[in-house]
């Protein structure tokens, strides 16, 4: 998902119903969540570069944006642990590991690389998250990789470098800094979903979404206390103020929920499919809101990166079946 990286629902740790068993309706409304939850993820890129139009930095544009945030998610956590048994201190423990690793790190990171790379390609990164699972998986649990994962891996990657060369022809050296930032932040995220697994089990996928995502807002908050004076909080623009609100509602808090309601319908193998549709809106948004530059070799290169990952989706999924 965008992935986070954008907050993204760990749809893995959700029950996956057949989408053949799901009734007509609640197919297509599925279709439609998943859809647009894809799509309000990846608005959060667009939102970020934007804001960096109004002269603020990544740690103060990532503290309001968390700030407006962490209301909902201490809603979240407090409400799906309801009737639910205390944590112990390990699962605390897990909690903000988690949190760090999965939400601020990744948040933080993918923040500070889109001041040197456009939407698209920061998108496109971060859609690689599912490979670098795998990739973990091997290196950490020997779990193998099929030769039909490893060609869509190569093709996604292949996109990837695509997109960089034209960027780099584009807006130079700066680009490879931030290229990677944003691939640490998916590299970041997914640690966070390798590991989440047994937390999952234990305290239920809702609940550790919305514990770890207040201590990811948590941290931001205090990196910005630590790092800026607080004057700096009431110099931004007044732009900057809302969107982040509108970041922090409309590109993190409605799409988990989304997501979630989606998975419910229609199953966490075709909400994944859903996905797919990120990284194109994130392209075209970036063009449409940005001005960002769309040649042949982007929308080559984006292609082979969506082709590549639903290749390599695909043969997960068959392979788990």
């Amino acid at each position: 998902m965008g992935c986070n990286p954008a907050i993204v629902f760990p749809v893995t740790s959700v029950s996956s119903s057949s989408p053949s068993a799901t009734p007509a309706k609640g197919l297509a409304v599925g279709i439609a969540l998943g859809m647009v939850g894809a799509i309000a993820f990846s608005g959060k890129a667009i939102i970020v570069k934007l804001a960096y139009r109004h002269g603020v930095d990544a740690v103060t544009l990532i503290m309001y944006r968390m700030l407006f945030a962490l209301p909902f998610f201490v809603a979240m956590a407090v409400w799906s642990s309801r009737g639910k048994p205390q944590l112990m201190r390990r699962d605390w423990l897990g909690v903000i590991g988690l949190g760090v690793s999965g939400y601020y790190l990744a948040s933080f990171l993918d923040f500070a690389g889109l001041a040197y790379i456009t939407a698209g390609l920061e998108r496109l990164i971060l859609y690689l998250t599912p490979t670098l699972v795998v990739a973990l998986g091997w290196l950490l649990y020997r779990r193998g990789i099929t030769k039909v994962q490893a060609f869509g891996m190569f093709v996604s990657y292949l996109g990837v470098l695509a997109v960089f060369g034209q960027e780099v022809k584009v807006a130079g050296s700066s680009v490879v800094w931030g290229v990677f930032l944003v691939f640490l932040s998916a590299v970041s995220y997914a640690i966070y979903l390798v590991y989440s697994g047994e937390m999952v089990r234990r305290i239920g996928a809702l609940r550790l979404v919305g514990l770890a995502t207040s201590v990811a807002c948590i941290c931001c908050i205090l990196q910005f206390l630590l790092l800026r004076p607080m004057s700096a909080a009431f110099t931004v623009a007044p732009q900057v103020i809302w969107l982040s609100v509108l970041n922090a509602v409309l590109c993190t808090v409605v799409p988990v929920l989304l997501t979630m309601m989606a998975i419910e319908r229609i199953g966490s193998a075709m909400v994944s499919q859903m996905g797919l549709i990120g990284p194109l809106s994130t392209v075209l948004m970036g063009v449409w809101l940005l001005d960002e530059p769309f040649t042949t070799g982007i929308a080559l290169g984006t292609v082979l990166v969506i082709a590549g990952i639903f290749v390599f989706t695909r043969a997960g999924v068959r392979g788990s079946g």
